[in-house]
């Protein structure tokens, strides 16, 4: 019993070692990645006007702030590793926060790890090669550069493939594990990283916006914002075309999905709860303070789009890159350089928030029977070391299926659905546990709340009847979920049974 005692004594704990400028940093550092230099691309196509093109995104951060004073009450409730998880947990039962959990592990968490490291990959082949011109991929890091082709059966001499490996996965992958490794040698290894990159980012982006407001240009910018509430549609041959009212609806849903993708990860501070020095203070004001920076930079960054760049230059810009294609508006073609720096530092340092938090969910999964037993374990640097390597493992996997793609599309989907069930567990715990310790009190509840509940489902609804493939495929992944945990379950019992027996 002594010996018992002893090696409970000495187990690994969490360690206390972030602040509020810590956990604000991997707010702000896990929701910018690349989103913010792409999506507007596919907006305009879908808004086809200046003024829609800012709609969604201040809907977007409209959205993100209210969940995230909403959360912040959560957080003081339960002050601990695992977040989201926890509340599901608390305000429902372990088959909802599981199926929270099984969708992170599967495609939320693993699946934006492993597209945010295609996007430096991409950005870094960029930075490393570039003729007086145009921009152009040098071979080593690009997507276009094919490692490993397998051709089909068939026909060998097919310049078709049916399996491919490129340079840039390659690349994402390493930084995925470099990362990785990086972050099972404590979580101040971690932190030093997220606030080093979070800052340099933060600066940059500050400095671009800066000097394209400095830099704009009359006439694009009035040209612009001519006409800039006509909700229409770009056409294959450059033109827009007006939508119908039920149209216009599901083009405004299609077109958030970029800024919310963009905008997602808000949440992961909640996940490192249980290393926070004063979590019940510092979560919510980490939330607070992160998305407010990031809500402002997004905006400000799209109005120096349109001051910049015409519309269809936004909508058609190459491979996507309006980011690119205002540098170099601003800064002349040593702006292709500058933007591909500045996404190579914000890339990186995102990536390196969401491997440090997203183990701590299945660390807290696997205290609750709901994941494998050693993701409950920390090693000697007091991390979740094998539940980091087991999300390595899979967000590599995406890198190399080439589908990553397709899953971001329903990532959106999968994420509102879970913000909308926890913000609606926020009147869940008012009711089941009202003299409950509240250190902070969701803002503007229950009018807030409220209002995001109805967007949220609003966009879903949308998102089912305009993009049905995607938001199928998303809750499929969802629900093969429950048959696993009733499986787990099962497991647990019967081991269970077996010790007590024994």
């Amino acid at each position: 019993m002594k010996t018992s005692m002893t090696e409970k004594s000495t187990e690994p704990k969490l360690k206390h070692s972030l602040g509020l400028l810590d956990g604000t940093m991997i707010v702000a550092g896990s929701m910018i990645g690349s989103g913010i230099f792409i999506v507007s691309a596919d907006i305009i196509r879908n808004v086809g006007s200046a003024g829609w093109l800012i709609v969604v995104w201040a809907l977007t951060g409209f959205m993100t702030l209210t969940a995230a004073l909403s959360y912040g009450e959560l957080s003081a409730m339960y002050p601990k590793a695992g977040g989201q998880y926890v509340y599901l947990k608390e305000a429902y039962n372990k088959l909802i926060a599981f199926l929270y959990g099984w969708s992170f592990f599967a495609v939320i968490q693993t699946g934006t790890i492993a597209a945010v490291g295609v996007a430096f990959s991409k950005f870094t082949a960029v930075a490393l090669g570039f003729s007086h011109y145009t921009a152009k991929l040098i071979p080593y890091c690009s997507e276009d550069n094919i490692v490993f082709p397998f051709h089909y059966v068939p026909n060998p001499a097919d310049t078709s493939y049916h399996f491919t490996i490129t340079s840039a996965q390659i690349v994402s992958i390493l930084l995925i594990i470099l990362l990785t490794f990086i972050n099972t040698k404590g979580v101040k290894s971690g932190k030093i990283i997220q606030n080093t990159f979070t800052i340099t980012k933060l600066l940059s982006l500050f400095g671009l916006i800066i000097f394209g407001f400095i830099m704009l240009k009359g006439d694009v910018w009035h040209t612009n914002w001519t006409n800039a509430w006509h909700l229409q549609k770009l056409n294959i041959d450059g033109t827009f075309s007006q939508y119908t009212m039920d149209a216009a609806l599901g083009a405004i849903a299609i077109a958030m999905i970029g800024s919310i993708f963009s905008s997602d990860a808000w949440n992961n501070v909640t996940f490192i709860a249980g290393e926070m020095r004063n979590p019940k203070r510092d979560i919510a004001l980490s939330l607070f303070f992160g998305t407010l920076i990031v809500t402002v930079i997004y905006i400000s960054a799209n109005l120096v789009y349109t001051a910049v760049l015409p519309l269809h230059d936004i909508a058609t810009a190459a491979k996507d890159r309006v980011g690119i294609a205002a540098s170099q508006a601003i800064f002349g073609n040593v702006g292709t350089y500058i933007i591909a720096l500045m996404i190579m530092i914000s890339t990186f340092g995102c990536n390196n928030g969401l491997i440090l938090a997203g183990a701590r969910v299945y660390y807290t999964m696997a205290k609750d029977g709901l994941f494998f037993k050693k993701t409950g374990e920390l090693n000697k640097f007091s991390v979740p070391g094998f539940g980091l390597w087991i999300q390595c493992i899979v967000a590599a996997l995406l890198c190399l299926s080439g589908r990553y793609g397709d899953l971001l599309d329903m990532i959106s989907f999968v994420v509102v659905i879970f913000y909308v069930l926890t913000i609606i567990g926020i009147y869940i715990l008012r009711a089941k546990l009202p003299n409950a310790d509240r250190p902070y009190k969701a803002f503007g509840y229950p009018v807030l709340p409220a209002i995001y509940i109805i967007m949220g489902i609003t966009f879903c609804v949308l998102l089912l009847i305009y993009k049905r493939t995607y938001t199928e495929c998303g809750l499929g992944i969802v629900l093969i979920g429950i048959p696993i945990y009733y499986i787990s379950q099962r497991n647990v019992k019967h081991e269970d049974t077996t010790v007590t027996n024994a």
